[in-house]
């Protein structure tokens, strides 16, 4: 029967990551690209897709394993009509090969497999727990993971004793405030004082909404950057009246073959051009902090609203790139994110980002430097505005702009300068299609 390992693929630089669901069983038939695990760094879901089609034979991890490149976790059948193996000890097939030995020796290894796999890792999010015969639901189970709440100390309140949504908020609700009294916070910097707990309750009605899991893990990166980068924020309008013009022509066009111009693509143009004349905002501080470390590439991550909270893909070549291009890439990549289906390379490696809410509305923001990136562009909804032209005021659709910017690096006269030149480069479309 040819069997073939399916291995974990490149995943970029992450390595021991934890796998948070498993989506097959033995004996399901999966076509190329179907999702057999999900794994969880501490910026994403990805799903680890089926390279071959046909039938799995073998599960060779479990939930909570830790994994990287290379390591096996699915022995996936490629013939026609193959048949699943036996399950461990069960029958004559596996007494007649002499596969229950080995899968005895196996199933007594891997927890000590499991336990050197998870040595290696740092242990900041423990892995979530497949919960054995609890009697809950499947999407109760999902929910408990995606909480890492340990659904064996939950008392179920529903029929048969059986463990609901509520019963997992309420336990949520009663184990948060010991927590936060005892200072457990794990995102909490030495010497920064914790925020005291309070009984909310106290005062009137309260309802515990937890946070999504997405939100919890990139949390502590962006409290990480605010207290580590000293952030200053230059705020700014480009004048994009004939761009808006331009760009609806376009969208009208793109709209019947499935994508959209959108002023993020035009965005991004603009932002290249300024990071050309002014390369220290496309550079990262040395570790040392005593030099800029400058990238001539031009790899621009772009916020996406998603369910779950922001998640930032990036787009590589933004200079070899032109609007088109970059709007269709913008709606496929926006659709992957929206569905869940994040890989390691697509939020890797951005030299520069861009936020905006343009779609929402606003009239400035600061958004948080995504260290070690240096600075980030924030864009909010464009509003007419008299603008005098020499002789009269004339109608303009005016664009604010923030810029935040890590003052180590940047000073004031340098983000003035830079969000200046990408207001220029917006109020002329002429120098976005050179």
């Amino acid at each position: 029967m040819p069997l073939v390992d399916i291995k974990v693929p490149n995943i970029g630089d992450f390595e021991n990551v934890p796998i948070i669901e498993i989506q097959v069983k033995p004996g399901d038939e999966v076509k190329i690209d179907d999702p057999l695990i999900t794994l969880e760094s501490d910026k994403a879901a990805m799903d680890v897709p089926a390279p071959f089609q046909g039938r799995v034979a073998e599960i060779l991890v479990s939930i909570g394993d830790k994994v990287s490149e290379g390591i096996a976790i699915v022995k996936l059948d490629t013939s026609g009509d193959a048949k699943p193996e036996a399950p461990t000890g069960s029958g004559k097939g596996a007494n007649k090969s002499g596969k229950s030995e080995a899968a005895a020796a196996k199933a007594a290894s891997a927890p000590e497999k499991r336990k050197s796999v998870e040595a290696k890792d740092g242990g900041s999010i423990p892995p979530p727990g497949d919960f054995g015969s609890v009697y809950a639901s499947p999407s109760v189970r999902r929910i408990a993971r995606d909480l890492d709440v340990d659904l064996t100390k939950v008392k179920g309140t529903g029929d048969k004793g059986r463990i609901t949504k509520d019963d997992v908020k309420a336990y949520i609700a009663r184990s948060s405030q010991p927590a936060a009294a005892a200072g457990a916070n794990t995102g909490q910097m030495a010497g920064i004082p914790e925020i005291p707990a309070q009984d909310f309750s106290k005062y009137g009605p309260i309802e515990t909404k937890p946070m999504s899991r997405l939100k919890r893990l990139t949390g502590p990166n962006l409290h990480r950057a605010w207290l580590n980068v000293p952030h200053v924020t230059n705020s700014d309008e480009a004048d994009i009246t004939d761009l808006e013009a331009y760009r609806k022509d376009l969208d009208a066009t793109a709209k019947s073959k499935n994508y959209r111009v959108t002023l993020v693509a035009f965005l991004l143009k603009a932002s290249v051009s300024a990071l050309k004349e002014y390369p220290d905002v496309n550079s990262s501080l040395a570790p040392g902090k005593d030099a800029l470390i400058l990238k001539r590439y031009y790899n621009i991550g772009v916020a996406v609203d998603t369910p779950d909270g922001l998640v930032v893909p990036v787009i590589r070549d933004v200079d070899r790139k032109g609007v088109l291009e970059l709007s269709q890439e913008l709606t496929a990549v926006s659709a992957r994110m929206r569905d869940g289906k994040i890989t390691p390379t697509d939020i890797q490696g951005a030299t520069f980002s861009i936020s905006s809410l343009g779609g929402i509305g606003g009239t400035g923001f600061t958004p948080i430097v995504n260290a070690p990136e240096v600075a980030i562009l924030g864009a909010v909804r464009a509003q007419m505005k008299p603008q005098w032209d020499g002789s009269a005021f004339q109608p303009k659709l005016m664009l604010p702009l923030c810029l935040s910017y890590d003052h180590r690096v940047v000073d004031g006269a340098l983000a003035a300068r830079f969000l200046r030149k990408i207001c220029d480069a917006l109020a002329d479309v002429r120098q976005l299609v050179l």
